[in-house]
């Protein structure tokens, strides 16, 4: 015998929802939406923007100017080492059309330098494998 399903009534009144308070983003957090903020970043959309693949490591050239926006700074002290331009939208939280409005316009100040990464051959060199195998032969 299974028990009977007892049935919630819905309230009489809600409550107003609390106000939400403004929190400091910890690392956890998804950013706010906010496309206004996007449009600022990436301009109106004219011009040319740079062949960049997610895979594209960026080196900074520079330190930052004093002129720089925000996010050019972040680049340019973050670029210290090669990083990827996946690397960079996750560390600044922006998608990557964005990134690579802001990456196009430090290339055309020469204040960064992006590059394709370094591909491997698909295959190794023949003679290199005869050689290993003939090596491993012998032992």
């Amino acid at each position: 015998m299974t028990p009977p399903r007892r049935q919630r009534r819905p309230p009489r009144h809600l409550p107003p929802p609390p106000p939400q308070e403004a929190k400091p983003q910890s690392g956890g957090e998804p950013p706010p939406k906010n496309p206004e903020r996007l449009y600022t970043i990436a301009g109106s959309g004219e011009g040319g923007r740079a062949e960049l693949d997610l895979v594209t490591l960026v080196v900074a050239r520079s330190a930052p100017p004093p002129a720089a926006s925000p996010e050019q700074t972040a680049v340019l002290r973050l670029c210290t080492a090669p990083l990827s331009v996946a690397e960079l939208s996750a560390y600044l939280r922006l998608p990557f059309s964005a990134m690579t409005v802001v990456i196009t316009e430090l290339i055309a100040a020469e204040q960064v330098q992006a590059r394709a990464p370094i591909v491997r051959q698909a295959l190794p060199d023949r003679s290199l494998l005869e050689a290993v195998m003939h090596g491993l032969q012998r032992l």
